[in-house]
C-alpha cells in the first residue's frame, strides 16, 4: 500500500531568522510503519502541495498547535476526494476533538509496535475513529532509528548551511513545568532508551551536526554521563535542551561536542549568571528561552530581564510569551480565569499574545515582546550572531578533522562573514 505523510505549513514570526529543521516526528512515525507500506513524505513548509498524487491513505503528522488548523484543511480536501485520513503528533493530542471532525481516524500517543493493527483495520475498512494508547507506552526498547531517508536534505540549508539533524535518545519528563504539555502527552517517568539502539542510531546518521531534542537531558546524571560518554567518538556537534552545569557533566558533554544549549531565563538571579558563565567556561554556547508574561511578571520586571540579558553574554536569545496550550496548567488556570480571548489556533504560536496578563494589557505585553526581540538584537543581528555560533563549530570541525566543506563562498556572501581558517580558501 502507498501511503503519504504529510506535515502541514505554519505562519513563521515576523522579524525573525526563517529557517527549516527536518521535523522529527514524521520520520519516528514512519519507521514504526510496517515494512510493507510504501512511504512518500511531503514537508509543506519547504514543498509544495499536491493532491492529485497517487495514495492509499493520508497521514498527517502535526506537532504545533499553528498547524493544525492547516492539517484539518489538508484533510478536508482528501477526503473530499475520497481518501482516507489519520491524524497523530503532538497537536493531535492536544486537539484531539476537534480533529475528530476533519479526520477518519486520529491515533494518539507512540506509534511503535501499534501501526500493523491500524494498516490492518484500514485494509479491512474497520479503521477505528479513535486509537488512544495515550496512557501505554510501547517498550521503549522498540524504538528504531527515524527514517531519514524520507527527508530532500537539499530542502533543509539555510545561505548554504546544512540544517542539524534531530535525535532523540529518552521520553517522557519528570518534571512539570508550569506552560508545558510534556507531561500530558509523554508522561511524568523518564524513559532513556537502551544504550545500544541510541550508538545504533548516532552511527547511521550522516549529518556531524544534531539536534537532540530530548525534553531535558538532565534527569538522570548517571544516564547523562553515559550518553556523553559514548557520543565521545562519534565527534557529533550538538545542541540539546539543558543539562547539568556539574563540572563533571560538563566537562564531558564539551568532550562529546556540545555545540550550544537552550538555557531557561526566568530571572536575573546570580544563580543564572553563573550558570551561563559555566556553560561558557566549558566552550559551550548558550541560546537563553526567555518567557514573557508569567502572572510573576510586571513591567518593570521584564524591562529588567531583557536588560540582564545583554549583562550575561548571551550567544543568542528567543523569547517567547506565556501561551496556554491546551492540556496545561497554564490552559487550566487562565481559562477558569476567564482570560483566553482568543481560540484561534493559529495564533498560538507563543508570539502573539492570547490572554489577558495579570499585571498589564495584552496590548502592552505584545509589544514588549516585539520590542525585546529588537533590544537584544539592537547591535548585532539574530543572524550574525548564529554566524559567530556556526564558526565556533566550524573552528571545532577543522581542529578534529571532521568539517565537510560544502560551498563556502556561498557561506561568506550570504552572511557577509569569512568562514575560511588556517590559511583555507574555498568554495
Amino acid at each position: 500500500m502507498k501511503l503519504k505523510l504529510i506535515y502541514p505549513r505554519w505562519h513563521k514570526l515576523p522579524g525573525q531568522t526563517v529557517f527549516n529543521l527536518p521535523p522529527h516526528g514524521p520520520v519516528v512515525f514512519a519507521a514504526a510503519l510496517p515494512s510493507h507500506v510504501e512511504v512518500t513524505f511531503i514537508d509543506e513548509n519547504v514543498q509544495d502541495m499536491c493532491f492529485d498524487d497517487d495514495c492509499d491513505l493520508v497521514a498527517i503528522s502535526v506537532m504545533l498547535s499553528a498547524q493544525i488548523q492547516r492539517g484539518w484543511a489538508i484533510a478536508d480536501e482528501y477526503r473530499r476526494r475520497g481518501k482516507k485520513v489519520i491524524f497523530g503528533g503532538i497537536a493531535t493530542m492536544l486537539h484531539a476533538e476537534e480533529t475528530m471532525e476533519h479526520a477518519d481516524s486520529v491515533f494518539l500517543g507512540e506509534a511503535e509496535t501499534r501501526m500493523e493493527q491500524v494498516i490492518d483495520d484500514w485494509k479491512n475498512d474497520q479503521l477505528q475513529q479513535v486509537y488512544n494508547f495515550m496512557s501505554q507506552h510501547p517498550p521503549v526498547d522498540v524504538v528504531g532509528p527515524a527514517r531519514r531517508d524520507l527527508y530532500n536534505r537539499e530542502l533543509y540549508s539555510h545561505k548554504g548551511v546544512q540544517m542539524v539533524d534531530l535525535f532523540h535518545a529518552s521520553r517522557g519528563c519528570r518534571f512539570s513545568c508550569y506552560p508545558c504539555a510534556v507531561s500530558y502527552l509523554g508522561g511524568r517517568s523518564f524513559r532513556p532508551r537502551p544504550m545500544d539502539k541510541v550508538i545504533e542510531e548516532l552511527a547511521g546518521i550522516d549529518n556531524n551536526r544534531l539536534f537532540i531534542v530530548d525534553n531535558s537531558l538532565a534527569q538522570d546524571s548517571q544516564w547523562e554521563m553515559e550518553l556523553f560518554r559514548e557520543m565521545i567518538p562519534f565527534k557529533k556537534k550538538w545542541i540539546s535542551h539543558t543539562i547539568e552545569d556539574d563540572p563533571k557533566v560538563l566537562e564531558l558533554a564539551a568532550r562529546a561536542g556540545a555545540w550550544y544549549v537552550y538555557q531557561a531565563i526566568y530571572d536575573t538571579s546570580d544563580y543564572i549568571k553563573e550558570r551561563v558563565k559555566r556553560y561558557h567556561d566549558y566552550g559551550i554556547g548558550v541560546e537563553g528561552t526567555v518567557l514573557l508574561g508569567l502572572d510573576n511578571q510586571t513591567e518593570d520586571d521584564i524591562k529588567r530581564l531583557i536588560d540582564f540579558l545583554l549583562d550575561i553574554q548571551l550567544d543568542l536569545a528567543e523569547f517567547t510569551v506565556m501561551t496556554p496550550f491546551p492540556h496545561t496548567k497554564a490552559w487550566d488556570d487562565l481559562a477558569r480565569q476567564g482570560r483566553i480571548f482568543d481560540r484561534n489556533w493559529d495564533h498560538f504560536n507563543a508570539g502573539q499574545v492570547v490572554f489577558t496578563p495579570k499585571h498589564i494589557s495584552a496590548e502592552r505585553l505584545q509589544e514588549l515582546y516585539d520590542g525585546a526581540w529588537k533590544t537584544f538584537y539592537h547591535n548585532e543581528s539574530q543572524e550574525e550572531k548564529m554566524f559567530h555560533l556556526l564558526y565556533s563549530v566550524i573552528s571545532r570541525e577543522m581542529d578534529d578533522g571532521t568539517y565537510r566543506p560544502r560551498n563556502r563562498a556561498l557561506i561568506r556572501r550570504s552572511f557577509g562573514k569569512d568562514l575560511t581558517k588556517k590559511g583555507e580558501t574555498g568554495t
